[in-house]
């Protein structure tokens, strides 16, 4: 077995790579670009939203606090009649992207921690490259990656949308796992 401390070094470099890899993925290739539409009348939409003010949060249009509202005619008829919406509202201004830069960087070491504990578990010192791939790449893919699906199927994200973070995840898992396999004592 292998001391998860012993991994420092796979676990940040890991890190900074899935980060590099990542701002090249939304800064070169630039396939995230289509995640999102622009809402017809947007303007409009922004004017008639901004009167109340909404708090940053997760909102949903039509929304019922109990299974009696949602079982309602009234409510049903506003679910029929739409739109049905599922909004997100971000503080006003631009993003503090060093702040977001920061937490993605923090969420890659985690996810780095996680692929090599389960390595650490799963592969002795000394062990050949593939063994140590399969077990930091998997979990590391899992982290980045399974939790992406759900919002397709609860949310209606586009599928399209998903299968591209998937397939993000999917590289990330393998950068973690080469860099693992790479350095394993």
């Amino acid at each position: 077995m292998v001391s998860v401390m012993s991994l420092w070094l796979p676990i940040l470099l890991s890190a900074v790579i899935v980060f590099v890899a990542s701002s090249i993925i939304h800064m070169v290739l630039k396939y995230h670009n289509s995640d999102f539409k622009r809402v017809p009348s947007q303007d409009g939409v922004m004017d008639a939203l901004r009167p109340f003010n909404l708090p940053p949060g997760q909102y949903m249009l039509p929304h019922a606090d109990t299974q009696a509202e949602r079982t309602s005619t009234e409510f049903v008829d506003k679910m029929n009649k739409g739109p049905v919406a599922l909004l997100t509202v971000l503080p006003n201004g631009v993003p503090n992207m060093a702040t977001l830069l920061v937490q993605w960087f923090a969420f890659c070491v985690v996810v780095s921690i996680f692929a090599a504990y389960i390595a650490s578990r799963a592969v002795d010192p000394g062990d050949d490259y593939l063994a140590v791939f399969r077990f930091a790449g998997c979990t590391a893919f899992v982290g980045y990656g399974l939790a992406e699906i759900p919002n397709s199927i609860w949310y209606k994200r586009p599928w399209s949308v998903t299968a591209k973070s998937v397939v993000d995840a999917l590289i990330y898992g393998l950068l973690t796992g080469g860099v693992f396999g790479w350095l394993w004592p």
